[in-house]
């Protein structure tokens, strides 16, 4: 089969996918917005569109003066950018692909939709919307929205059983997918008789970095455990949050017990994986993470916030442990639990390594898209 990917940017957390998709003897075309530096193009190299010339304009007035001290204005441009339609149009209809999924309700997407609904190419909604979602508002602009995307909708976030929840009849549960590349009998943990704690997240202040400094502080003084921070800092806001992490551990004499280091290529990371104990989200506001699944591909136990919107990827106190969200004390004290006990680290990694064979391979994506196809072939939507 042809797959069209229409999305801001080849992601992380779809290269698994594209490695089953290309290995199973797939063709795939990934149409992104933009390129980010820790990318990896091993099994498909995307095509960067990137948008109209008038919006380009738009976007660096935006960023550079209007909202310079705003780290989110980088971000903007997802949901709002727009595209040179002529160019997408022709791509497009050159790949003429059995299925395209196209991340979020962006300006984009919905360009890229009308194109293939023009040519009749079954189209699918990617986005991190939680499957147990409450009632879509009915106000004009999102009855506007929604007819223009994709009925079909996919996400990996399931959400939360709550009053007011609902599955909507043409949503699709599809979780992130992540190799299964070390068993816990083929690796060995606690080098040099030391715990190994591993975070990666881009160097921003909702990443908690600190968070996980503070905790790594109190902990030292009675455990041997050492921390390697890995992370994106490309953009100004970013180098300014690294420049605060690496003044923290200078100043709190942490030198010989934290790794900070940035922009690592992606086929580096495999390494710091195997490298580690224990793999650590300390982030809020994250609304669905890879990581967690990618360390639990290489049995190591995980600790993430509760209101992570993957945190469900983490059965708490199976596979790791869930803290409460921005709880410094809470993140600290699940932390423990896994730095004093050397078996518990070894059992729950053994069986996040199972989680990952038996949820979260590249079957059941595959499985989940050829049932929605089924859906809209029978509905002839």
């Amino acid at each position: 089969m042809k797959f069209l990917y229409i999305a801001p940017r080849y992601h992380t957390n779809q290269m698994a996918v594209m490695k089953g998709l290309t290995e199973h003897g797939h063709e795939v075309c990934f149409i992104s917005h933009y390129t980010a530096i820790i990318e990896d193009y091993d099994c498909v190299q995307p095509v960067v569109l990137g948008y109209s010339l008038w919006y380009r304009a738009f976007d660096w007035l935006y960023v550079n003066v209007l909202h310079r001290r705003d780290l989110d204005a980088n971000v903007f441009k997802i949901k709002h950018g727009f595209p040179p339609v002529r160019k997408l149009w022709k791509l497009i209809g050159a790949f003429r692909p059995d299925v395209v999924i196209l991340r979020e309700k962006s300006v984009y997407s919905m360009a890229a939709y009308l194109c293939c609904r023009r040519r009749g190419y079954p189209c699918i909604l990617y986005n991190q919307s939680p499957y147990l979602s409450e009632p879509e508002k009915t106000d004009f602009a999102h009855r506007l929205v929604a007819r223009l995307s994709p009925r079909m909708r996919m996400t990996p976030v399931y959400g939360i059983q709550k009053p007011g929840v609902t599955v909507k009849e043409n949503d699709f549960y599809i979780p992130f997918v992540a190799e299964a590349k070390l068993g816990p009998a083929q690796r060995e943990y606690f080098a040099g008789d030391t715990v190994h704690i591993l975070c990666v997240g881009k160097y921003e202040p909702r990443k908690h970095h600190l968070m996980l400094l503070e905790a790594v502080e109190k902990l030292r003084r009675t455990y041997r455990i050492r921390a390697t921070l890995i992370g994106e800092a490309t953009g100004r806001l970013q180098k300014e949050h690294h420049a605060q992490v690496t003044a923290y551990v200078k100043e709190h004499r942490l030198e010989d017990c934290v790794t900070v280091k940035t922009n690592v290529p992606r086929r580096d990371m495999d390494a710091e994986y195997a490298a580690a104990d224990i793999f650590v989200i300390p982030s809020t506001r994250e609304p669905a993470s890879v990581s967690q699944l990618e360390a639990m591909g290489f049995s190591l136990p995980v600790i993430c916030g509760d209101k992570n919107g993957t945190a469900c990827y983490v059965e708490d106190g199976v596979t790791g442990y869930q803290f409460r969200d921005c709880d410094g004390e809470d993140f600290c004290r699940k932390l423990e639990l896994l730095v004093s006990d050397r078996d518990a680290v070894r059992r729950m990694g053994a069986a996040g390594y199972r989680a990952v064979e038996e949820k979260y391979s590249f079957r059941q994506y595959y499985d989940g898209i050829m049932e929605i196809l089924k859906k809209i072939q029978k509905e002839g939507i």
